[in-house]
């Protein structure tokens, strides 16, 4: 779900290139997406503005044919018999055609969609019923819990941590801002208090069998930001780590302390630390492209962006897999506009 400059760009860069005026001068792009899915992030936006950041508001679209897929392969490779029924339970979340209460603007789940639960502990029981199990890597990289804010998902991580045996240790960033005239406005003290979306916390705790996920680019393809590892060594300069899920599953990596620049902040400032949070826990935008086969859903705090509750429910294939923490078996669902399918 890029930015449709970012393709805009592309073609005029391409034309530029070869003195062509023809689109994307007569290559054939291939691209694959969802539109029911999370749009792009515009930060401080308003839905017209995602909306009018897809591809489908570019004048590039009506140059693309669309060939549609049809087989959910993460219902098809669990090979269960609810999990047909469940595929068009999603759809119609995605596709915004359930119903919805005149009085709340909420809408209830079918009895028959997932697994309810009570309580944040009940949900954390049901998906790491034996967190101390953390020698089993394939066990780990199957199964996480979503939420849709970091403060949620903070909350559960802390919870599902302090259930490991053994030692907890802490790494604590530098913080500086970068504009030396600003220091007098801007004391350590302040900047160490800073809980920024994308960079790790001050205070970093982990623990040898803790799930974090990268927050940065270190080495391409193999190390990128979104890589789910487990920990396997914690010393004070490196931290040894192996890869959960994808092409360089089990392998080793080290991980150092790197300096990050916030630009979500009035002023810029950096934070040296390893580019890591904890992540048996996550948000529902950081999930997308990745499957478990056990799945659990915080919704005490609603989804608040298109096609949140939609990428959340659809990261396994059978409802049975699915475990959700909702008041009332009752959420949001946030459809800006129906005609993205």
């Amino acid at each position: 779900m890029a930015h449709k400059r970012a393709l805009e760009a592309l073609d005029r860069t391409l034309k530029d290139h070869r003195n062509d005026s023809r689109c994307f001068v007569g290559a054939m792009i291939l691209l694959s997406g969802d539109f029911r899915q999370t749009l792009p992030v515009i930060p401080k936006s308003t839905a017209a503005d995602e909306i009018n950041a897809c591809l489908k508001s570019s004048n590039l679209w009506c140059y693309v044919k669309k060939l549609q897929l049809v087989t959910n392969m993460r219902v098809t490779l669990v090979n269960d018999t609810s999990a047909e029924e469940f595929s068009k339970q999603l759809l119609l979340i995605g596709n915004g055609r359930v119903d919805v209460e005149e009085s709340s603007g909420l809408i209830a789940f079918p009895s028959n969609f997932c697994n309810f639960v009570s309580s944040k502990d009940e949900l954390i029981n049901e998906v790491f019923p034996i967190i101390d199990n953390h020698k089993n890597k394939k066990w780990l990289s199957e199964r996480a819990i979503l939420a849709a804010k970091n403060k949620d998902v903070n909350d559960l991580n802390f919870v599902i941590q302090n259930q490991i045996v053994g030692t907890l240790h802490t790494f604590k960033s530098i913080d500086y801002v970068t504009n030396e005239e600003e220091v007098t406005n801007y004391p350590t003290e302040f900047l160490n208090s800073l809980d920024v979306p994308g960079l790790p916390p001050h205070n970093l705790q982990l623990k040898i069998g803790s799930v974090g996920i990268m927050l940065r680019n270190l080495n391409q393809p193999k190390l990128c930001n979104g890589t789910r590892l487990v920990i396997t060594k914690l010393m004070a300069n490196v931290i040894h780590a192996m890869i959960l899920k994808g092409k360089f599953k089990s392998d080793e990596v080290l991980i150092p302390r790197i300096p990050m620049i916030s630009i979500d902040m009035p002023f810029e400032f950096k934070r040296i630390q390893f580019p890591i949070r904890l992540a048996f826990a996550m948000t529902t935008n950081k999930s997308q492209g990745q499957s478990f086969s056990v799945c659990g859903l915080n919704l005490e705090n609603a989804c608040f962006s298109h096609g949140q509750l939609y990428v959340a429910c659809s990261r396994v294939g059978k409802p049975s897999a699915l475990f959700v923490l909702a008041p009332d078996k009752k959420t949001k669902n946030i459809v800006y506009h129906k005609d993205l399918y």
